[in-house]
């Protein structure tokens, strides 16, 4: 129930009051990232921490001039992959053979699969795909954000072709797929917190089919 708990008492903060999220708090929140599960265990994508406030200063304009941008603590962009290629594939099933200390032979005919069409497809649909990875481990920050007692603005609404030219992400084979603002709540600036939550009832959402 703790975590019903947590998750009914976040919300997407509409303002920041500017107060530093302690780091060990943050390094949480990038953990669940980091565990998130994603497609082939690749995790196609990297998270940018910003924390410099000249740089969130230049996001702003180009994100819809949220306050969020530039008031929250930290700022994180979730960046994906830009498409799929061999040494990024081959990367991650090097590491896991590392770390497991042993190869396979099922996991390397799958490598093979992977590298004979992943690479090959439109680059568009790889980035795609590679977004769709990026957003499970954005609501896994998302979730581990309210369990901190910390507040999490989820962001779409931005320039992402802005966003990668500030933070020159093309230039290491990367787009902005999400923003998350992560910090506290400034209650009397902040339209939506008082508001009651409402999602669907579970009968709307959910259908069991025995």
């Amino acid at each position: 129930m703790e975590l019903l708990d947590k998750l009914n008492w976040r919300y997407a903060a509409k303002a920041m009051n500017g107060e530093p999220v302690p780091e060990d708090k943050i390094e949480r929140i990038l953990e669940a990232a980091r565990l998130a599960p994603t497609s082939s265990g690749l995790q196609p994508f990297e998270i940018l921490v910003i924390k410099n406030q000249e740089v969130k200063e230049k996001i702003r304009p180009v994100a819809w001039n949220q306050s969020v941008i530039t008031d929250c603590s930290h700022l994180l962009v979730f960046a994906a992959w830009d498409t799929y290629t061999e040494d990024r594939i081959n990367y991650m099933f090097d590491l896991t053979n590392e770390i497991r200390g042993f190869k396979n032979e099922g996991w390397e005919n799958y490598r093979q699969m992977l590298l004979s069409s992943y690479p090959q497809q439109d680059s568009n649909e790889n980035f795609h795909h590679a977004a769709k990875q990026a957003y499970i481990a954005f609501s896994q920050a998302i979730i581990a954000a309210a369990f901190e007692g910390v507040d999490a603005t989820p962001l779409e609404g931005f320039d992402p072709d802005a966003v990668d030219e500030i933070l020159g992400l093309r230039e290491k084979g990367l787009r902005s797929a999400v923003l998350l603002p992560i910090g506290y709540r400034k209650e009397e600036n902040d339209w939506l917190v008082n508001l009651v939550k409402v999602r669907k009832p579970m009968e709307d959402l959910v259908t069991v089919i025995d």
